[in-house]
């Protein structure tokens, strides 16, 4: 069925002719509206404006259920607002099963208890100051925001990396000094730290000491004007939610992210993600790209024209699709802290559930269509020369 489409229904079988009773047919109470029975809208309705779900109490960032909203089916906007959240609820569950669900939950306390008791030591980090955060050229380009600013300020050293000049050395010495004044405290009081991935063992979740709200912003209106425009296949439009966290590498710290060959590369949990250096002196710890794979193609054999080496330099920002295979190479000297933003979309992993086809943005989906139609190209040549007495074209 489309995804584009009206309300589809699965109706139950049709009540029989008798029930035993003599009385004729009996007909079944309307069974409740269940995921099954309707899907999202593929094409959000832009002129719908969506409802507000601050006060809702869920595991669920309130910012999903207003992008969700604008692509619910026709039938479902005008229904109570309960109603919504119930349906999108039921949605969402799909992809976060109910372990998964009690561990966010688990770590919303975790994060209500640490806010209450960490005391910021630069509280100007908490609000987004877009003039001090940000260098002039990024900033302009975003403000401005037509494709064509964007590719002003933005390389593409490999199809699908975008690296920019973003932030303020400033801004970077004063995250930096909140970080370590966060671990510091940490450590002296015995509080446990979450940190960010299984594949760190240093570093922070931002969000966990009260940058959430920066961050989320950063993500809506900084981030996504970007994404928009460059990854629209893989929700670029349709950003909802974040997971912002620093890693560190070093003298003892992570020394490399995978190991140092090539195999050693992973995928985010993210549909587009932001890597910005923030500093400090180091050497190594190149960034290595490997081509962007769907779930099916992940191990694949990497492509020569898939291969990247990235530098990292403070201050500058790195773009991909979070499909994009990569890891990070030894850090050989010196100490090195980056600040990641995983953004994710809760409208692209439910589509994403009834597509086959990835060949829009993964590249072995990619190879394999085109040989596929280099078979069929070849194949009805044949046809027509067979068809044609084998003359020659």
């Amino acid at each position: 069925m489309s995804l584009d489409g009206a309300v589809e229904r699965r109706e139950g079988s049709p009540a029989g002719n008798g029930n035993g009773n003599g009385n004729g047919p009996v007909m079944a109470p309307p069974a409740r509206p269940t995921y099954g029975d309707r899907r999202l809208r593929l094409n959000p309705n832009t002129e719908h404006k969506p409802e507000r779900y601050e006060d809702v109490q869920s595991e669920f960032d309130p910012a999903i259920f207003s992008s969700l909203e604008r692509h619910l089916p026709p039938s479902m906007l005008e229904v109570p607002r309960d109603a919504k959240v119930q349906f999108m609820k039921e949605i969402l569950a799909r992809y976060l099963p109910e372990g998964e669900r009690n561990r966010v939950q688990r770590h919303k306390e975790y994060r209500h208890k640490l806010m209450l008791a960490y005391q910021p030591l630069h509280k100007e980090l908490y609000n987004l100051h877009p003039s001090a955060f940000f260098v002039p050229s990024f900033l302009k380009a975003v403000n401005d925001n037509p494709e064509e600013s964007f590719r002003n300020i933005l390389s593409e050293p490999s199809p699908g990396i975008y690296t920019f000049a973003m932030l303020q050395p400033s801004f970077c010495e004063l995250l930096l000094d909140e970080v370590e004044n966060f671990e510091k405290w940490v450590n002296a009081v015995k509080f446990k730290i979450m940190r960010p991935n299984t594949m760190n063992k240093y570093g922070a979740v931002l969000d966990d000491f009260g940058l959430e709200t920066m961050l989320n912003k950063l993500m809506e209106e900084f981030i996504s004007p970007i994404a928009r425009v460059f990854f629209p296949e893989v929700g670029g439009s349709t950003l909802d939610s974040h997971h912002g966290f620093v890693v560190e590498y070093g003298k003892d710290k992570d020394v490399e992210l995978g190991n140092s060959c090539d195999a050693g590369f992973h995928v985010d949990d993210s549909e587009v993600t932001l890597n910005v250096c923030l500093g400090k002196d180091f050497s190594g710890g190149e960034l290595f790209f490997r081509g962007v794979r769907c779930d099916k193609h992940v191990n694949t054999e990497t492509q020569p024209e898939e291969i990247l080496d990235y530098s990292h330099v403070p201050g500058q920002a790195v773009l991909h699709r979070g499909r994009h295979r990569h890891g990070a190479r030894p850090t050989t000297s010196g100490h090195r802290i980056n600040m990641l933003l995983w953004c994710r979309s809760s409208v692209f992993r439910e589509m994403k559930k009834y597509q086959k086809d990835f060949s829009s943005w993964c590249g072995e989906c990619q190879r394999e269509k085109k040989e596929r139609q280099r078979q069929s190209l070849a194949a009805t040549k044949m046809a027509f020369l067979k068809g044609c007495g084998g003359s020659n074209i």
